[in-house]
């Protein structure tokens, strides 16, 4: 057993160093919908198991295996971070995600549109509107944990989205977009969240705006992507994606997709308690 445990350093996903916090491990597992006391018994059995140089994945895999002992729903709560990056390698189901994201939020979506610029003819990732805004976003994915999303992504999006911009003259009355996004999988740095903040790019990562990036507005919409299941294989997720079912909530309402796998109907009613449960608003 560790006796000071607050002197242990973790490695990172990046290489990096940090101190070991037992608050965050508590707040990641509140996440996920656990009550207190197994909040509390899962912490310390992952304290008493530390030593230096352990990395933030095995901390994650530890904590995981014991809350899946526990309950499927809270475990697939626990590894939705995982679950995004689960959403490649293509990056194209990840589109889809934040399109469904913007979607149950209120707006009218499109996927993979064409958009003409001054120069240059434009595919775009999402376009919404809603109640006068016209969004313009285009999603970069990484499918490596530890990369951030750096400021060239953003200079290049902004120049395209400056190009579509451009096409409209003064004159034109045509309804032209007015918001330009960024969304990424991973976290921005310093230097394109700078970048956004000063082009007026809105900038959309996992824990970015805090309190309304991916991960809140998961929880918040109960949109959680059908990777975050503990009892599909990776095989049948593949095949879901591959039919555009990409959210818990679609697999609800298309749950013939679990026949054309040949899944039983015993197995297939314990997934589809799982799915509904996480469908549940917070």
């Amino acid at each position: 057993m560790v006796k000071n445990f607050s002197n242990i350093e973790v490695i990172k996903h990046s290489g990096q160093k940090t101190k070991f916090s037992i608050e965050k491990l508590k707040n990641s597992l509140r996440k996920s919908g656990a009550e207190e006391s197994l909040v509390e018994e899962i912490s310390n059995n992952v304290r008493d198991e530390l030593y230096q140089g352990i990395t933030t994945k095995e901390i994650y895999n530890r904590a995981f295996a014991l809350l899946k002992k526990k309950k499927n729903a809270f475990a697939s709560k626990y590894k939705l971070k995982k679950a995004i990056y689960e959403l490649g390698p293509t990056g194209f189901p990840f589109e889809k995600f934040v399109g469904a994201l913007l979607f149950y939020s209120g707006f009218k979506v499109e996927t993979g549109q064409f958009l003409h610029g001054k120069c240059v003819t434009h595919e775009v990732d999402v376009v919404a509107h809603k109640n006068g805004r016209y969004i313009v976003a285009e999603c970069k994915f990484h499918s490596d944990e530890g990369r951030n999303c750096d400021v060239k992504v953003p200079l290049y999006i902004h120049s395209r989205y400056r190009d579509i911009l451009n096409f409209y003259s003064e004159s034109d009355n045509s309804e032209k977009p007015n918001e330009g996004w960024v969304v990424t999988n991973t976290r921005f740095s310093e230097d394109a969240l700078k970048y956004g903040k000063c082009s007026a790019l809105y900038l959309l990562s996992w824990d970015f705006p805090k309190g309304d990036g991916i991960k809140d507005r998961i929880d918040r919409l109960g949109l959680y992507p059908i990777t975050v299941s503990t009892l599909l294989s990776q095989r049948e997720k593949q095949f879901l994606l591959s039919r555009d079912v990409v959210l818990c909530k679609q697999l609800v309402n298309d749950a013939f997709f679990l026949d054309h796998l040949g899944i039983s109907e015993k197995r297939k009613e314990r997934i589809l308690v799982e799915i509904k449960l996480l469908c549940k608003n917070e």
